[in-house]
């Protein structure tokens, strides 16, 4: 089921969509604003650990004029066993407009959406499933630095099972012309990776790739026998970006991270800010980004004033489902 005023999967996006939310953060990045016709007011319901997506998400709503109402899944009802179902309905019928959510269990958002609340639902993070603000910060950053995307090379490495930021970039990559490789131990490779690119050794991406995009080992999901069993130092050896294997990357290459970052695993503690990183940018996109995200919600419930700031070209980047 897909709502205009809900932003769930990347799935929902058409090429030109995902291309006029990136041109619409650029124009937020380079100074746009909006004008709200009323107190708008957000809620980041996040239940598992966050750092940049939910200090990003609230710079976001604070920077379009939003009001944040506080939330704290630790002292929140549910730990008196409140559904995630009714926390939404309260949240919505006290008067929060969009509810931003991030949630251990794959799809958590399918019965709320199917319930038809008049909150809207920003997805920041569902299980091991979609990481779509994430995904179109990727995008930003790409986009900033090569203009196109048909005929890149990009590279995706290290815990993909689990990953959902690898699997919305996949999807997303594919679909705008870009050639996508896969890295990591084999066991975290799957037919449906496979389905979008090949594995390869990191001997065989680091000289190949536009784009090398690393990701954190997700010890949170694995299971006890895995991550005992796990040597750091075997895993950068084998599977991270060490600095003698950076001396092969292309010239052009960019290097990309969701982050946190494991410093001296799946990257050398030397490369995080190195010249081709573009780690810390994807922080600062990530920000503009959510601001393109949110203000499509906000326009499909009618809530910004047609007299709002569309600088730098925006007019055009408007999106309209």
């Amino acid at each position: 089921m897909i709502r205009k005023h809900d932003f769930v999967t990347v799935a929902d996006l058409s090429n030109d969509q995902v291309l006029e939310l990136v041109q619409r953060a650029e124009a937020f990045k380079h100074g746009a604003s909006i004008q709200l016709k009323r107190p708008v007011y957000a809620i980041n319901l996040f239940f598992e650990n966050s750092t940049r997506t939910h200090t990003s998400f609230e710079m976001a709503e604070r920077k379009l004029g939003m009001q944040v109402l506080n939330f704290e899944a630790q002292t929140s009802s549910i730990q008196k066993g409140e559904t995630l179902y009714d926390t939404v309905k309260t949240v919505s019928s006290i008067g929060a407009d969009i509810a931003v959510i991030r949630h251990p269990k794959d799809a958590y958002y399918q019965p709320l959406l199917q319930a038809n609340l008049p909150i809207s639902i920003a997805n920041a993070g569902d299980g091991a499933g979609q990481h779509p603000s994430q995904c179109l910060l990727d995008m930003m950053t790409i986009y900033e630095e090569f203009h196109h995307f048909a005929g890149l090379k990009v590279a995706i490495v290290g815990d993909l099972l689990h990953s959902r930021v690898a699997k919305s970039n996949m999807m997303l990559l594919k679909d705008l012309g870009a050639e996508v490789v896969f890295g990591g131990p084999d066991a975290w490779y799957s037919d449906e990776f496979a389905a979008y690119g090949p594995h390869l050794s990191m001997g065989e991406i680091v000289d190949q790739v536009d784009v090398l995009m690393l990701l954190r080992v997700q010890h949170e999901r694995l299971n006890q026998t895995d991550n005992q069993s796990f040597s750091q130092a075997d895993y950068h050896k084998k599977y991270g970006l060490t600095l003698e294997r950076a001396t092969h990357l292309q010239k052009q290459a960019i290097i990309m991270h969701p982050a946190p970052v494991n410093r001296g695993v799946e990257i050398a503690s030397e490369l995080v800010e190195c010249p081709q990183s573009r780690i810390f940018q994807q922080m600062t996109n990530g920000v503009f980004t959510r601001m393109a995200i949110l203000e499509t919600l906000l326009r499909a419930k009618n809530l910004i004033q047609p007299t709002s700031n569309l600088s730098a070209g925006a007019d055009k980047h408007v999106i309209n489902y």
